[in-house]
């Protein structure tokens, strides 16, 4: 059973999985998510933060991986991005392996116009996910495979990215998983930690016996410290193992062995790679450099 997505011509999307799962390089794949600057800031600082992304790309797309983008918007400035994306970055970045967000909570004539303006920008992929559904628009469809759907009849070569949350009953995660509507080249996951990280091999194991072959990309975010306030904020979005980031802090452990030990947690349940997530733009690859040593990939 192959769950890999169809198309009209599938060839950049096949290089695109191939990439993913680090078939080249005989390597797992470490990519990263970047938040763009946010549409708010003012003038100088708003040119710093740009300047301060433009290096990080190039850095991380000349080092071969690929970039998520994403950012906290769910209306119109999510176009905006795109269109700074194309306004800022320097002619040289490899746009292939920059792969934005997309959200079904905005106009399906706007999901569909983003797509083509990323494949016309040369961007090979986007993750499409269904959006937060407790604020904000409204979907415009119900589900992201839905979106997915016809995004794929409109921009066939464009590859798409599907979510799962391991975190999730298995049950239900695997069917989403397993469905032959998901559409979806390549599959990213809600963050994880080497503290509960056996959600995500029960998920793998479970889909793998199925005969799921699409790259699956783990989660993992840096966290800068254990901060209480700051760990409170973060567990209204994601899954957050509080006492044992604390008692590792407490410690006296660094952040960067602290991410270390989920990347190499992560890559032993069975992921394709990992996206690193919360890096500083302005010392991200520098950062990532010392997780990565730490972490012996």
């Amino acid at each position: 059973m192959n769950h890999v997505a169809r198309g009209d011509d599938p060839s950049g999307r096949e290089a695109l999985t191939r990439a993913l799962r680090g078939e080249s390089a005989g390597a797992p794949i470490v990519s990263v998510e970047l938040r763009p600057p946010l549409a708010d800031l003012d003038a100088a600082d708003g040119i710093d933060a740009w300047i301060d992304l433009n290096h990080a790309i190039r850095r991380f797309t000349g080092d071969g991986r690929f970039v998520f983008l994403t950012d906290d918007a769910v209306g119109v400035s999510e176009e905006e991005t795109l269109g700074h994306l194309d306004a800022n970055l320097d002619p040289g970045i490899d746009r292939s392996r920059l792969v934005p967000f997309l959200t079904c909570k905005h106009s399906l004539d706007y999901c569909r116009l983003y797509a083509e303006r990323a494949h016309t920008m040369g961007l090979a992929a986007l993750t499409v996910v269904g959006g937060d559904p407790r604020g904000g628009a409204p979907r415009c469809l119900p589900h992201a495979w839905q979106l997915r759907e016809k995004l794929r009849e409109r921009v066939p070569a464009l590859g798409l990215g599907g979510w799962a949350n391991p975190f999730r009953a298995v049950d239900e995660q695997a069917g989403f998983l397993l469905d032959p509507h998901l559409e979806a080249d390549f599959v990213l996951t809600q963050v994880v930690s080497h503290h509960d990280a056996g959600h995500l091999t029960e998920l793998i194991s479970r889909i793998r016996a199925e005969g799921f072959t699409a790259p699956i990309l783990a989660g993992v975010f840096h966290y800068r410290s254990a901060n209480p306030r700051t760990l409170s904020r973060l567990a209204d979005f994601l899954p957050v193992p509080a006492e044992g980031l604390t008692a590792e802090f407490d410690a006296g452990l660094p952040a960067e062995e602290v991410t270390a030990r989920s990347v190499r947690a992560a890559l032993e349940s069975g992921a394709d790679g990992v996206y690193v997530s919360n890096l500083r733009l302005r010392d991200a690859p520098r950062v990532l450099g010392r997780i990565l040593e730490r972490a012996g990939v």
